[in-house]
């Protein structure tokens, strides 16, 4: 009787788990598509509301960074998941770097970023491979050299695979773990 009880608590628990990994899931891109799509047609319609407010402000308001983001000029590609690219000495692997790449890009490019992810991450992983094999510049990832030179490479070697429309490469985030 104790062995049912027990069993049927955890079953009860792994479908409740799988409920909630259902339920709190995050959107996938098309809802995220849908999402932008329905913010588009709110700014379509929006009818001005900006009464009473005088022309200083609306020129403030337009100053700055939020007229580079709304003009639509430029855009930004996250990939799926981040990059980890051993590190190797003697044969053996010393160490791990991880690091999470986002790509600036034209916003006419970054819709057709996607469905050539594959070809992009072999591409910054070769790279990357390439880098670790020299002996310094992954070994200090912080030095303010070794990180634009990341940074570079990958851009110079990405814009020789992808035609145009690829601005910059942001390293968002970057950890190095000794094994």
């Amino acid at each position: 009787m104790k062995l049912i009880v027990t069993s049927l608590v955890a079953i009860i628990f792994v479908a409740a788990g799988s409920f909630a990994a259902v339920v709190l899931k995050t959107p996938s891109e098309a809802s995220a598509a849908s999402v932008a799509e329905i913010e588009d047609e709110n700014k379509e319609n929006d009818h001005g509301d900006d009464h009473g407010k005088t022309d200083k402000k609306k020129a403030k308001k337009d100053d700055g960074y939020a007229k580079k983001a709304s003009s639509g000029s430029s855009a930004y590609y996250k990939f799926s998941r981040e990059f980890v690219v051993p590190i190797m000495r003697g044969g053996q692997v010393t160490s791990l770097v991880i690091l999470h790449i986002s790509l600036e890009t034209d916003s006419s490019t970054s819709e057709r970023l996607f469905s050539e992810e594959p070809k992009l991450r072999d591409n910054i992983m070769t790279t990357l491979i390439a880098l670790s094999n020299d002996g310094r510049t992954l070994e200090q990832p912080t030095d303010i050299n070794n990180y634009e030179n990341i940074r570079s490479m990958i851009l110079m070697n990405l814009k020789d695979s992808i035609d145009d429309g690829i601005q910059n490469v942001l390293i968002v985030d970057m950890a190095k773990q000794n094994l």
